[in-house]
């Protein structure tokens, strides 16, 4: 199992010229490439293998940068076509953006090149680069490759990749019989509602930030496009986005820890959130919440830990039935929050619906 570290970078200013190079040559050919397999394709009909060594003669600033990262940008190439091909609703590989598309690259482990110290990263070209390794990495993983990346806050950051060994633990149907089960029901209000009390709820950071946010894209509206203040402004409304988005991870981050240490196995809702957040103008809302990225961190610490997350289908009548005596309704407004069914069950229908889904896990798990 592969896992990654994310820690901040400080450059100095000829390491920041050199970084914007690299990141200018990783676009530069990617949309070359895509573009010779585009014009080979409508020649021949057939696919050209175009390599970044083919490139370096005609265009000599390829040769500045770290081969590795032009080696890397070659296979997410590839990997673009391969998700096409596989489905064609990901849709056909696009052309990279000099204002719109991340900047980052990646580059891989050879032959000891990445070193990392304590307060310090040694890169390719880059030589030693300050970083903040606010966490302490364990001597039996092994580095694979390290991806860094800018901000639109202009803060710099290098994600590292490391390959780690999991052991198996085979579950038995007697041990899921008394296993710790929490139930996940997804609610506009809060992000999710547990079967369990839990006590945590996500406050809506975007929405708390959003007349600050306001402010600061209205007076971005007002500047020059190009100018001084205009970029001064666009990386100040940058920031706002990124605080929120900070907050956000670090809420789910700190949840889905407690969680995952505390339970065995969590049963969440297979729902579609991008179809959600396309109806009934939930957009803002959905986006806010963040439940599709928490339901993401869940699986893969429990998975870090042998323990595992069940997925109830989307179909599954969680709200309609009685959590005590089984009965399902008919029918189940919207509007009607609170869930009363005839044996005497009275309570919120999202935390009914949590416990069913916990109870529906249960089932499949020991079925």
């Amino acid at each position: 199992m592969n896992i990654a570290y994310h820690f901040r970078i400080y450059p100095t200013e000829k390491q920041k010229i050199l970084l914007a190079k690299t990141f200018g040559c990783c676009r530069f050919l990617y949309n070359q490439m895509l573009n010779d397999k585009i014009q080979e394709y409508e020649k021949t009909k057939k696919m050209i293998k175009n390599t970044p060594a083919m490139y370096k003669k005609e265009y000599p600033f390829l040769k500045e940068v770290d081969s590795l990262a032009l080696s890397n940008v070659q296979l997410h190439l590839e990997k673009a076509y391969q998700n096409f091909f596989r489905d064609p609703k990901i849709g056909f590989p696009k052309f990279k953006s000099k204002h719109r598309t991340r900047k980052s690259y990646t580059t891989n482990v050879v032959n000891g090149n990445i070193r990392l110290e304590e307060c310090r990263i040694r890169l390719p070209k880059l030589k030693w680069l300050h970083i903040k390794k606010h966490r302490e990495i364990p001597d039996e993983y092994r580095l694979k490759s390290v991806t860094v990346s800018m901000e639109s806050s202009g803060k710099y950051f290098a994600s590292l990749l490391y390959e780690r060994s999991v052991s198996e633990n085979q579950t038995t149907e007697k041990e899921y019989r008394t296993a710790r089960i929490l139930g996940i029901d997804y609610a506009m209000k809060g992000m999710a509602v547990f079967s369990d009390d839990i006590g945590e709820q996500n406050i809506g950071y975007f929405r708390r930030s959003e007349q600050r946010l306001a402010r600061e894209q209205r007076k971005l509206s007002r500047c020059v496009k190009g100018s001084h203040n205009y970029q001064r402004q666009k990386r100040k409304v940058a920031i706002c986005h990124e605080k929120i988005r900070n907050q956000r991870k670090d809420f789910q981050h700190k949840l889905s820890r407690r969680i995952a240490d505390q339970y065995d196995v969590v049963a969440v809702e297979d729902i579609d959130m991008k179809a959600m957040s396309q109806c009934l103008n939930f957009g803002k809302s959905v986006s806010d919440n963040g439940y599709g990225k928490f339901r993401e961190m869940l699986e893969y610490k429990l998975g870090w830990q042998g323990k595992e997350l069940v997925k109830v289908d989307r179909f599954f009548p969680s709200s309609k039935r009685c959590c005590k005596c089984g009965k399902v309704k008919k029918e189940l407004k919207l509007s009607e929050r609170i869930y009363c069914c005839e044996c005497g069950n009275e309570m919120d229908r999202d935390r009914n619906a949590a416990i069913n889904i916990r109870e529906e896990a249960r089932r499949m798990l020991t079925a």
